[in-house]
C-alpha cells in the first residue's frame, strides 16, 4: 500500500513537472511572437501623418490613442500636414430618374444627414427621433483633390438640406433649414453645432458670412455681413461656443458696395474686394480688434482678378495683359507694402480666376471660363484632368482635419 501511494504521488510530482516546463515553453514562445514594443513618439509620428478621415477611425483603437488623436497639439500637427481641396455640394433631387446618366453618389448604411444628426442632438423623445425625408432637394457633401495633374472626387457620405456659406481649418458653415439659424459642421468628424440666426432683413439683401481663428484668443468668430434697407453695412459677431450675436461697427458708409465676394482670411483679418470691377483697395476686418481698415492694391482689380490666402500670407494676383498674371504678396497691414513676388507669362488667359493656393505644394488653382480648372506650381501652367463634370452648388476652398471649436 505504501509502495503504491508513493508511486501515484511521483507520478504527479512528474506531471506537475512537465506541465510547468509546458507552461514555461509556451510563455517564451508567446514573448517571442509578440511585436516589438513601439514608444509613443513613433505611434503619434505614424499617426499624425494618416489622413484625418482614417485617424478619426483609428482614435477608437483604444483609449491612448483616443487620448493622442483628441489633444490639440496633434490636432494642430495634422492640420499643418493637410492638403487643400475645393468643397462643394452635390444637388439630388428628391424624385431622381434612376435612367439618368448623370452620377449620382449612392446612399449607404454609414450615410450622415446633418439635419437628421442636428434634429437627434436635441434630446428629443425616443418616438419622435424619426429619420428626416427631406421634402425638396438634398446635398451630397463631396471635396476635389488635384493631385498629380488629375482630379479626384471624395465622398464625406454626409447630406444636408441647406447651402455651404464659409469654411475654415476643416469646419463648414451651412443654412439650418430645419429651424431659422446656421450649423457649423465637421464633415470628418461629424461632429455639429446649430447657431443662431443674426440679423434678418426683409426683403432680403446680400449678405457676407466669414469663419475665421483668432489666434490671440484661439476661439472660432463667425462673421457676418448685411446690406440694411438705408444701403449701411452692419457687421454682428459670434464666438462658436457662445450664443448671442454682437453687433460691432461696421464698414464707413460706401466703402463697401458689394458682398458677392466671398471674404478670404490671411494675415490675422478677412478680406473683402468691395466692388464688382474696378476696385482700387480691399476692405479688411481686423480678427483681433475687430476693427474695419482700407488696404490700398498694387494695381486696379479686374473682373477675373482675385485675392488668395498664399502660406499664411495675402496674395492679389491681377491680369496684365492677355498670356500675363502678377502675383503680388502682402505680409502685414501695419504699413508694409505689396510686393510682386512672381509673373505668370505663359499658359493663363484673361479670363482665369484664382481660387486658391494649396497649403502643402504651393500650386496656385485657376479656373477658366469654360469650368476647366488649371495648377501653376510656379513653373509650368497645367491643365487638369477632371474625373468628371460635376455641378458644384458651391465651392470653397477646405482641408480635412479633426478640428472642433
Amino acid at each position: 500500500m505504501t509502495s503504491k501511494l508513493m508511486a501515484d504521488k511521483s507520478t504527479r510530482l512528474t506531471r506537475l513537472v512537465e506541465e510547468r516546463a509546458l507552461s514555461k515553453k509556451g510563455k517564451k514562445k508567446q514573448k517571442e511572437n509578440l511585436a516589438p514594443y513601439l514608444p509613443k513618439e513613433c505611434i503619434y509620428d505614424i499617426l499624425v501623418q494618416l489622413p484625418p478621415e482614417t485617424i478619426h477611425r483609428l482614435s477608437y483603437v483604444c483609449k491612448p490613442w483616443y487620448k493622442m488623436v483628441n489633444s490639440s497639439i496633434f490636432i494642430d500637427d495634422n492640420l499643418n500636414r493637410s492638403e487643400t481641396v475645393l468643397i462643394f455640394l452635390f444637388s439630388v433631387k428628391k424624385n431622381h430618374n434612376p435612367y439618368s446618366k448623370t452620377i449620382v453618389p449612392q446612399e449607404t448604411s454609414n450615410t450622415f444627414s446633418v439635419e437628421d444628426g442636428l434634429f437627434r442632438s436635441q434630446f428629443l423623445p425616443l418616438f419622435l427621433q424619426q429619420n428626416i425625408e427631406p421634402s425638396s432637394d438634398f446635398f451630397h457633401i463631396q471635396s476635389m483633390e488635384i493631385k498629380d495633374g488629375k482630379s479626384k472626387i471624395r465622398e464625406f457620405n454626409v447630406t444636408c438640406l441647406g447651402e455651404i456659406r464659409a469654411t475654415c481649418n476643416g469646419l463648414i458653415l451651412l443654412d439650418n433649414k430645419m429651424k431659422r439659424g446656421l450649423i457649423v459642421l465637421n464633415p470628418v468628424t461629424r461632429k455639429l453645432i446649430a447657431l443662431p440666426l443674426g440679423t434678418m432683413i426683409h426683403p432680403p439683401h446680400e449678405e457676407s458670412y466669414g469663419l475665421v481663428l483668432c489666434k490671440s484668443t484661439r476661439q472660432y468668430k463667425l462673421i457676418h455681413l448685411f446690406e440694411d434697407e438705408m444701403r449701411y453695412i452692419g457687421c454682428e459677431i459670434l464666438i462658436l461656443g457662445a450664443r448671442p450675436w454682437r453687433m460691432v461697427d461696421g464698414p464707413p458708409f460706401g466703402l463697401l458696395r458689394w458682398l458677392g465676394c466671398n471674404p478670404v482670411s490671411a494675415i490675422g483679418a478677412l478680406h473683402w474686394i468691395p466692388h464688382i470691377d474696378g476696385s482700387n483697395y480691399l476692405v479688411s476686418l481686423i480678427t483681433d480688434d475687430e476693427k474695419f481698415h482700407q488696404t490700398s492694391l498694387p494695381k486696379r482689380c479686374g473682373t477675373h482678378d482675385g485675392i488668395v490666402e498664399m502660406g499664411g500670407l495675402l496674395s492679389f494676383m491681377t491680369h496684365e495683359d492677355t498670356c500675363h498674371i502678377d502675383i503680388w504678396i502682402l505680409s502685414g497691414l501695419n504699413g508694409e507694402d505689396w510686393i510682386k513676388q512672381h509673373s505668370i507669362i505663359e499658359g493663363c488667359s484673361m479670363k482665369m480666376i484664382p481660387l486658391y493656393c494649396s497649403r502643402v505644394k504651393g500650386e496656385i488653382v485657376f479656373e477658366d471660363k469654360d469650368g476647366s480648372l488649371y495648377a501653376y506650381d510656379f513653373e509650368s501652367m497645367k491643365k487638369i484632368d477632371m474625373e468628371c463634370r460635376f455641378p458644384i452648388k458651391s465651392c470653397y476652398p477646405h482641408v480635412n482635419s479633426l478640428v472642433s471649436w
